[in-house]
């Protein structure tokens, strides 16, 4: 059984289509900043714990409404090593939030856009026309200004893990699609696997801290960690499933690739970061760089849209501002 139906309808969009799907960017976009607020008084371990603890308590609820077939032996397994897989993206994710701008972070994991070809075509031996690899170079030549604030310097920690990061999930979703491509898996199943394995592993890393953060948190703090779990998690899992059913691959990529413009708003107008000039220009080359890329290479597959970016959709709980 399909774990959300397809609803009967011409596809090709609408205005509601466009605002689910721009509604994903924004809250993916915002998730750094929220992110970056609860590791001022959780660790890391602790928030990522809760948050997948609160997104497998929805995801279970979704499954008993629309699944409930108990997934056979690899299905299971698929799911635990994509579960740890993203959880290795998601600490380094948010050790990196934690440690420079929600701006910046939001930025350099766009560039996720841009790596994961790159690896896809690398498995495949299956190479990029030359333009993908100028659009690559715009994009890591953006975030050398975007982290240089009025000068030149080394990029700090957080701004290293957040370009580890990057490159992690593009092995992430390459193995993603690897794993499941023409499998009869339920994408709620593999997610619902996936949430489970994080939350174990925030609670395995700190489960002392764990119990403090409960108490820590208070009323906004748990706030954050619903709209990480709910609205980044679960929230965006299912409407991008439903949207890009409706619409067209292209079109749901470039609305939802509008995240990282989101993360530099979020940063800006709640928490005070600027840019500067060098740093609005490394943003717009990073924004130029990935689009530029994506457009590339889904010409080149003939396929309207890079492999990972709507085409994986048990990827999209592990999203700091995703699954």
């Amino acid at each position: 059984m399909e774990a959300v139906k397809t609803l009967r309808g011409r596809p090709g969009g609408g205005r509601g289509i466009d605002v689910a799907l721009l509604g994903v960017a924004v809250v993916w976009g915002g998730s750094y900043l929220v992110a970056k607020e609860l590791t001022v008084v959780a660790s890391v371990p602790a928030v990522l714990g809760w948050r997948f603890v609160v997104a497998t308590l929805a995801l279970g609820a979704v499954w008993l409404w629309r699944v409930r077939r108990v997934p056979g032996r690899a299905e299971l397994w698929t799911g635990v090593l994509l579960g740890l897989t993203q959880a290795a993206v998601l600490f380094l994710e948010t050790w990196g939030v934690s440690q420079t701008r929600a701006a910046n972070a939001g930025l350099i994991i766009s560039l996720t856009v841009v790596f994961t070809p790159l690896v896809d075509s690398a498995a495949a031996r299956r190479w990029l026309p030359p333009g993908f690899f100028v659009a690559a170079v715009v994009g890591v030549v953006g975030v050398a200004l975007l982290v240089s604030g009025g000068g030149f310097r080394a990029p700090n920690p957080g701004d290293l893990l957040m370009l580890a990061a990057a490159a992690v999930r593009a092995c992430h979703v390459t193995l993603l699609g690897t794993l499941t491509r023409g499998r009869p898996y339920s994408s709620v199943t593999v997610t619902l696997i996936q949430s489970v394995v994080c939350a174990a592993a925030g609670l395995a890393v700190d489960p002392a801290g764990m119990g403090a953060a409960a108490v820590a948190f208070g009323p906004s703090g748990w706030l954050g960690v619903l709209f990480l779990g709910l609205a980044c998690s679960v929230f965006a899992f299912l409407v991008q499933l439903w949207a890009v059913r409706r619409t067209s691959a292209a079109r749901a990529s470039l609305l939802m690739g509008t995240e990282p413009v989101w993360a530099v708003l979020a940063g800006v107008l709640f928490a005070g970061e600027a840019l500067g000039r060098t740093g609005a220009l490394g943003a717009a080359l990073i924004v130029g760089g990935c689009f530029a890329g994506q457009r590339i290479e889904a010409r080149f597959r003939g396929a309207g849209v890079p492999p990972g970016l709507v085409a994986a959709p048990a990827a999209v709980a592990g999203h700091v501002g995703e699954p």
